[in-house]
């Protein structure tokens, strides 16, 4: 039989119990707008029964709080944390393309591509109908080609801008990303000290999911968590706790990785910024993978934006050649995705890639078939390739520099290339049939300045009929032409006469049969995707149209996502305060109950006591 004073024992547990229920109650009310609190819950359980030689065999011996624990739910957390990555990346890709399409900014009026140009061939044909010797008329043309060429140049150096911008972001997101790492893992021993003495670090594990939550808005972030066992399979009170970023571990309970910056020496595109960031592991120099098809979060857009060509780099099969030492030291590309010359983005000097090798090149040379198409490429390489590995890399499919699915700084540039190597390559060919008003034969009036500050006048690329068949990282041809280097030559800068209007000036200096084959380049010749020049950047704001909204659409679809998966993870985790203020009722009265039962006894004792006994 238990002892006459058991029922006090019973009251005093309760009395505890729902003294801790209160004190919990109230630290979830006291942090209400605590970012990153999860609700907390007193778990209470009936104590041990009390085995008595009754009839009824055993008697209660009252409740206990066994823990006090965090109301979370990894499904939500998982869910959000995917959710996240997602809006992270459009949300970034969705603030640099504003940027892109302001550099095309175009009021058809006072600025942009479409006023420039249309201005250029208005004082184009000024010249007609006897203007064609008068020096100021044909000034003022050559002065607004070269506006022309300066607004190319000024857009050239806003996306160059861009991309220095998303690459210098890049270096900041990889030391959030680190100081992130080294924060979950020291929270990692910080919560083993606390549960393997047999407490529960709700805070600390609420700080590690914000810091979860944070990383997630940077790249795709997984979880797993499971107890620490000796050999023998027994449960050592902790758990280890890690952190896969792209697939990739970053955390592994209170051990952490870091990721590196560095600087590749090497352009993966003709007029990629100088300097881009790679990023590798600092443990292992190994390259973490960015970019890949299950990468997301804001790191992959920054990428994206800054490197993407839209999955147009230069492809084709490998051929491994050696040279007449017997050394495999070039590498020739057959069978090319794009034989276009002017399409060309492959720069000087940079990399290829066969099967996950990568080799790097220092020139290279190319082969025109008959219709000026580019046949094969060989790459000059800067070290030999070991025989074992050359074997095994020929009929591979080759790569010149990256492949990014994604329409970002390289691909604009590119398209904005392709068009003025057609413009001014049809242009020129006009002028090289003409004379000068001094009677001298033509040159080109549209030309590439070089990074030594020379001319590319593309007068050794060939008169029309007698083109060259074969060009070079180094020779003078159309694929040298870029936003960032077309000008108008010297000459005609400082000598307007310096400009043919007619094939023969016998024929008189204001013969003007030119004109019209030039008149006719600006809506009359297909010159750029199947359309006429003017409609150029139409075109091209096609493309940055069509992927800004989908991206908008994107960025609102998660958004609402977003909404819907934290007010699901929040129902669980997050504090009601109408809930709150019942439980606090609903504690006190059980508390008053529990305190009730102890007056309740203490009167009975009193009566047993003091005013029962034999005398």
């Amino acid at each position: 039989m238990p002892s006459q004073f058991f029922g006090l024992n019973i009251g005093a547990s309760g009395l505890a119990a729902f003294q801790a229920s209160i004190n919990t109650t109230a630290n979830n009310i006291s942090n209400v707008s605590t970012e990153g609190y999860s609700r907390q819950e007193t778990t209470l359980e009936a104590t041990a029964p009390l085995r008595v030689y009754a009839k009824y065999g055993s008697a209660g011996t009252g409740v206990a709080a066994t823990a006090i624990m965090q109301q979370r739910d990894l499904y939500y957390d998982t869910k959000y944390w995917e959710n996240n990555s997602s809006l992270g990346y459009f949300e970034q890709k969705l603030y640099y393309l504003s940027q892109v399409e302001n550099v095309f900014t175009d009021d058809g009026v006072q600025q942009g591509f479409s006023s420039i140009f249309s201005k250029m061939f208005n004082g184009l044909d000024t010249l007609n109908g006897g203007n064609a010797s008068d020096e100021s008329v044909r000034n003022q043309f050559i002065h607004q080609a070269q506006t022309l060429c300066t607004y190319f140049n000024s857009v050239a150096d806003s996306l160059r801008e861009t991309q220095k911008d998303c690459n210098e972001e890049i270096t900041l997101t990889v030391q959030n990303i680190n100081s992130i790492g080294e924060k979950i893992a020291l929270i990692n021993k910080e919560i083993n000290k606390l549960e393997m003495n047999g407490g529960y670090a709700n805070e600390l594990r609420d700080e590690r999911a914000l810091l979860l939550d944070e990383l997630s808005s940077i790249v795709a972030v997984k979880t797993d968590e499971y107890e620490i066992k000796n050999t023998y399979g027994q449960n050592l009170g902790g758990t280890n706790f890690t952190v896969f970023i792209n697939g990739q571990l970053l955390v592994d309970g209170n051990d952490y990785r870091q990721l590196e910056c560095v600087s590749s020496e090497y352009r993966n595109n003709q007029t990629d910024a100088k300097g881009m960031y790679d990023i590798v592991w600092a443990d292992t120099k190994g390259d973490f993978a960015a970019t890949t098809e299950t990468a997301s979060g804001t790191l992959k857009a920054l990428f994206d934006l800054r490197d993407g060509n839209n999955n147009e780099a230069m492809k084709g099969t490998s051929v491994v050649e050696q040279d007449a030492d017997g050394k495999y030291t070039t590498i020739k590309l057959v069978n090319p995705s794009n034989g276009n010359v002017n399409a060309l983005n492959i720069p000087a000097e940079g990399t290829v890639k066969i099967s996950n090798r990568t080799f790097v090149y220092k020139s290279w040379d190319a082969v025109l078939d008959a219709d000026g198409q580019i046949s094969e490429i060989t790459f000059q390489l800067e070290e030999e390739i070991d025989p074992l590995i050359a074997v095994v890399s020929g009929d591979k499919m080759v790569t010149v520099g990256d492949n990014v699915n994604a329409m970002g700084v390289p691909y604009y540039q590119q398209q904005i290339n392709e068009f003025l190597r057609n413009f001014t390559e049809m242009f020129n060919d006009i002028q090289q049939k003409g004379e000068t008003l001094m009677g001298e034969q033509m040159g080109s009036f549209f030309v590439a300045q070089t990074d030594s500050g020379t001319e590319y006048d593309f007068m050794e690329w060939g008169k029309p009929d007698n083109r060259a068949t074969t060009i070079s990282s180094e020779s003078d041809g159309y694929h040298q032409m870029t936003a960032f280097n077309i000008k108008i030559n010297d000459i005609s800068l400082k000598d307007p006469r310096y400009f043919a209007t007619t094939v023969d000036i016998t024929n008189g200096a204001d013969a003007y049969d030119l004109l019209d084959d030039m008149m006719a380049l600006q809506k009359d010749v297909t010159m750029y995707r199947g359309d006429n020049a003017s409609a150029f950047l139409e075109t091209l704001l096609s493309d940055i149209a069509v992927d800004t909204e989908k991206t908008k659409i994107f960025y609102k679809n998660y958004f609402n996502m977003e909404s819907v998966i934290a007010n699901q993870r929040m129902s669980v985790s997050g504090v009601d305060e109408d809930e709150e203020a019942l439980n606090l009722v609903k504690f006190q009265n059980a508390y008053n109950l529990n305190a009730k039962v102890i007056s309740v006894l203490s009167q009975i004792y009193d009566k047993l006591i003091n005013e029962t006994g034999v005398t």
